[in-house]
């Protein structure tokens, strides 16, 4: 799968991919609202194996697409199917070094829009750490809803976190 947009390259991940993807994930920053730890020397290539493999979208896997900005890996954006009829999740993560630029908008609605439009997918929903602000602006510049929010409904990283949820139907493009 290719998508482009004005800017970016969506796509598989290649092998060459490694290091780009490295310098993401062994940031505490990026990984902080994430469900796992910044990536170390004994998991990275297992972590990043994972998503050579899981290049598309099954019922029990999650699908992983690399965000190419300039000929450089600057993100990633996650696609599973729920237990919900139609629906996925999506979840995204951006190098720091590129905010502030709109390219993390222009990717996840991308990817969103391509989903809903070509896919037999109704809806697309995030779940997000009530303290990502910046994730909470991206779900609400591009056209999602707030659908929910919950109360230390998640334990992560040693202590109970709130989540909200964000929305988006095939019907609100």
């Amino acid at each position: 799968m290719n998508i482009k947009t004005n800017r970016l390259l969506l796509r598989s991940f290649k092998e060459t991919d490694f290091l780009d993807t490295l310098s993401i994930f062994e940031k505490e920053e990026v990984c902080r609202y994430l469900i796992h730890c910044p990536w170390s020397e004994l998991n990275a290539l297992d972590n990043f194996q994972k998503r050579i493999e899981n290049n598309n979208l099954k019922k029990d896997t999650t699908i992983y697409i690399a965000v190419e900005y300039k000929e450089k890996i600057i993100g990633e954006i996650s696609l599973t199917k729920t237990n919900r009829k139609d629906t996925l999740e999506i979840i995204y993560c951006f190098n720091p070094d590129y905010t502030n630029k709109g390219l993390a908008s222009e990717a996840v609605k991308a990817v969103i829009d391509y989903f809903l439009l070509n896919t037999n997918t109704h809806r697309i929903q995030a779940c997000l750490d009530c303290r990502n602000t910046d994730s909470q602006k991206l779900c609400e510049r591009i056209g999602m809803r707030k659908e929910g929010e919950f109360k230390q409904d998640y334990w992560s990283k040693g202590e109970w976190t709130d989540s909200y949820i964000y929305g988006i139907l095939k019907s609100d493009l």
